[in-house]
């Protein structure tokens, strides 16, 4: 998700920081987007749960983009995608579920905000999950971090609409994302699953989670990046406190 909305930005012209743990992961992701736009964009190694390393991956965000920053885009994802229910988990798996899940943008945004107020205009746009809208016994934790974040959000622009810093929250569905491959790749064989099927994937979603969509398919993650660039833009200029929904329909 975080990847997708990164490279609508670039294509859009804008210069592009990106922090994530994996030094190669951003390499990649650097190198295509300076093909689509960003030939400055540069890849921060970083771990969202430090919050010493949060604070110096901001400070070089300050440093490469002369002190401010109109958009702060945190599309942090859950520790892994599987079934996990309430019995399985124990206090260091819920802890670490909503240190990355919630945590990581609280130090974002508590590292971005002079940066932020320092612009001319600014956006926050925090990816939550549709998850919290229909709850599954299997997520439990994930969905419960999710929440979190949503309601941080929303207060979140409530506090910071003194300074016209509008914050909204993306919500997707069932979208075929690094971590459901995995979790598809990890299925019994005789299941027949293909772990790059977008129809493969919302039959497991429908089964396994019981979070079936309108629409046959999951989502292409590059189908969420033009929802998360359209709330960062300055298009986007009187929407804040929203919870926006990218599920493929449902009636939720």
């Amino acid at each position: 998700m975080g990847r997708a909305a990164a490279e609508r930005f670039a294509a859009d012209g804008s210069r592009v920081a990106v922090l994530a743990r994996g030094r190669a992961a951003l390499d990649e992701t650097v190198e295509k987007l300076n093909t689509l736009g960003a030939p400055d964009a540069v890849g921060i190694a970083t771990d969202l749960t430090d919050a010493g390393s949060v604070t110096a991956a901001f400070e070089q965000v300050a440093s490469r983009f002369g002190g401010v920053l109109n958009v702060l885009v945190n599309a942090a994802g859950p520790v892994e995608v599987g079934v996990r229910r309430f019995d399985d988990l124990d206090d260091a798996e819920w802890a670490a579920t909503f240190d990355i899940g919630t945590l990581s943008a609280v130090r974002c945004v508590r590292a971005a905000l002079p940066l932020l107020r320092a612009a001319e205009w600014a956006r926050i746009v925090n990816v939550s999950a549709h998850s919290t809208r229909r709850q599954s016994p299997d997520l439990v934790a994930y969905t419960a971090a999710k929440a979190a974040l949503t309601s941080f959000s929303k207060n979140l622009s409530l506090s910071l609409a003194p300074d016209g810093i509008l914050v909204n929250t993306v919500s997707p569905g069932s979208f075929l994302s690094e971590g459901m491959k995995g979790y598809l790749r990890g299925l019994p064989a005789e299941r027949g699953i293909d772990p790059e099927s977008l129809t493969d994937a919302m039959t497991v979603i429908r089964d396994d989670f019981g979070h079936p969509a309108h629409l046959p398919r999951a989502g292409d993650p590059a189908e969420i990046g033009p929802v998360i660039a359209f709330a960062g833009s300055r298009v986007n200029s009187y929407m804040t406190g929203a919870n926006i929904n990218v599920d493929g329909g449902s009636d939720f």
